[in-house]
């Protein structure tokens, strides 16, 4: 089994290449101008990938270690929205996850619980995150306290 943060290509023909040192300005510019969190891009316990087909469609990210991880800043380029790609983009980053023995994905949103949920993700209470996920720089200063808390599980528990 592949480590998290190998080069995928799905049968949709987008690949997620890991990313790191100058490739971060690009993610810190798209996330910034979507209102995502950028203070903590460069901290450890973070991968982040470069979504691309044909050219750059979006960026986005795990964080943590161990079964519970956050998948973070999952964002598309202005132009790549709204054409039935997010959940491709999510489905590929989902599929990097579970190759690294990620079994839940946690999240917090302020603008698309919508979307997550349409993608197989539940509501959850904030105080039942592991600790791991709570003790996040996300769950403690950067989302606001009233984001909403996702889980889904990506794998059957052993």
């Amino acid at each position: 089994m592949p480590a998290l943060g190998s080069e995928t290509q799905s049968p949709t023909r987008l690949r997620a290449t890991p990313i790191d040192g100058v490739a971060v300005d690009g993610l810190a510019f798209f996330l910034s101008g979507a209102g995502l969190p950028i203070a903590d891009l460069s901290e450890p316990g973070r991968v982040f990938y470069r979504i691309e087909a044909d050219d750059l469609v979006g960026y986005g990210g795990i964080e943590g270690e161990g079964p519970d991880r956050l998948l973070r800043s999952l964002v598309l380029l202005p132009d790549r929205r709204s054409v039935g790609l997010g959940g491709l983009v999510l489905a590929l980053i989902e599929e990097e996850a579970e190759r690294g023995g990620v079994e839940r994905l946690h999240l917090l949103t302020t603008t698309a619980a919508r979307f997550f949920r349409r993608q197989g993700y539940a509501d959850a209470a904030r105080a039942m995150a592991p600790v791991e996920i709570a003790s996040s720089a996300e769950f403690t200063r950067l989302c606001p306290a009233n984001a909403a808390y996702l889980v889904k599980s990506l794998k059957a528990p052993s």
